[in-house]
């Protein structure tokens, strides 16, 4: 298994993740547990904020706070000089009662509702990011009731294919994001907000999509963005103040992963923002982007308990942990690949190959595919790396599985992020 961060294996041969041995972490807390490495989280922030210092541009970074949002998380953002994006009420509620700064919150969403849109605008947060043309309509009728005159981009989709799941490319032509470049509708919204008369648009958003290894199609979508720029200055008279290109900055979940560090990436990113601007004779708007999976990705760690192994002979061992797909899903959503050691023992010799399976009532709810790992026993841990994007934010009661605690660690200590659910949470809403 890859390490990441601070984690280390100690001299009993256990996986500790800042300075904290997870034995004990299970002991303290039980299994399933969700365990962050605070201080790589940290780190990853900052590792935006230093390359994007020293390219003299105006920019803004902010958390993709879908990837997996908590009080405790929102605290470190501030902390950290990010702002947040955010695409509900819930995630806005969330952000706004851990007392993160509104003026650093952007409000994303294809569906955004009166009330959505009416609780952004009540709270003062910083930009919205319109998404259709029912929107325009339904934001500036909003924002004339209230008397508010709120910051805007457009999203647009510029066209590009992006090396990825169907399901986690967002800026190709057929896609439920954003008004289209090409077939004219990325102008027409342009123009609709530039004429309303309660909305003031700053500049337009692109996201290509997610787990992208390499910058060639961001680029090819800032130079298309960059013809359209140059369009909208000659026809309308407009000069955008900021490009947003969204995150979707790609983590090795395995030693098989492409390695492509986030410091080459902006470089690049950078360069080809500025010569675009020169290219096109256009000032250089503000950058502004928002990375989640590479800020929170391999901070995490998911710790299950073994409770059965099944061997088929010849066929294949299932070792079934004491979790599934309600808190680990994108094995069978998205075909997701994993590592997964035994916590407990990682220095033992690696002698059998193994599936992992979750307990939930699906066949498909596995967590890995033929991992090697020393024979495995009742009891062991095992750990799963890079979970700290879209496991716990995507964690469901399906079963009526209860979602799991999260605990951050850093410096030998931890505390409790989320507390793990309960029996009666399960039943607290029901009639």
């Amino acid at each position: 298994m890859q390490l990441h961060g601070t984690a280390t294996i100690n001299e009993l041969g256990h996986l500790t993740v800042g300075g904290v041995d997870t034995t004990e972490l299970a002991k303290a807390y039980g299994t399933p547990l969700m365990i962050y490495d605070e201080a790589l989280i940290r780190e990853q922030c900052r590792r935006f904020h230093r390359v994007l210092e020293k390219s003299g541009l105006h920019y803004h970074v902010s958390y993709a706070s879908k990837a997996f949002m908590c009080k405790a998380i929102v605290r470190i953002m501030q902390e950290e000089n990010m702002g947040l994006d955010v695409v509900s009420i819930g995630e806005l509620f969330n952000a706004l009662s851990a007392d993160f700064n509104p003026k650093n919150i952007h409000l994303h969403g294809n569906n955004k509702t009166i009330e959505e849109l009416h609780f952004a605008l009540d709270k003062g947060i910083g930009c919205i990011v319109i998404d259709s043309f029912d929107e325009i309509s339904r934001l500036n009728q909003l924002a004339m009731d209230m008397g508010k005159t709120p910051n805007c981009l457009l999203r647009v989709t510029p066209g590009v294919e992006a090396h990825t799941h169907e399901f986690i490319s967002t800026g190709s032509t057929d896609s439920k994001f954003g008004l289209n470049i090409d077939n004219g509708q990325a102008f027409e919204g342009v123009k609709a907000i530039l004429d309303a008369s309660h909305l003031n648009l700053i500049g337009l958003h692109f996201h290509i999509g997610s787990q992208i290894f390499g910058t060639d199609g961001t680029r090819v979508a800032i130079n298309k963005v960059f013809q359209f720029f140059d369009v909208l200055k000659n026809k309308l008279d407009f000069t955008a103040q900021v490009l947003n290109i969204g995150g979707g900055f790609g983590i090795r979940y395995t030693k098989d992963d492409l390695s492509y560090p986030i410091e080459t990436a902006l470089e690049e990113i950078v360069e080809s923002l500025k010569n675009a601007a020169q290219h096109y004779h256009l000032p250089i708007p503000q950058l502004w982007l928002e990375p989640g999976r590479s800020i929170v990705g391999e901070a995490g760690y998911t710790l299950y308990s073994i409770g059965t192994i099944k061997r088929i002979p010849n066929v294949r061992t299932y070792v079934s942990i004491d979790g599934g797909m309600s808190d680990h899903i994108r094995t069978a959503l998205y075909g997701a690949k994993y590592e997964v050691a035994l916590a407990n023992r990682m220095n033992d010799k690696l002698e059998e190959v193994v599936t992992f399976a979750g307990k939930c009532c699906e066949s498909g709810d596995m967590i890995a595919y033929d991992i090697e790992v020393p024979t495995p026993q009742i009891n062991d841990l095992a750990v799963v790396s890079c979970t700290g994007a879209y496991h716990y934010a995507m964690a469901s009661n399906y079963n009526q599985m209860l979602r799991p605690a999260v605990v951050l660690v850093k410096d030998g200590h931890h505390k409790l992020a989320i507390k793990r659910e309960t029996l009666e949470d399960i039943i607290k809403n029901q009639l």
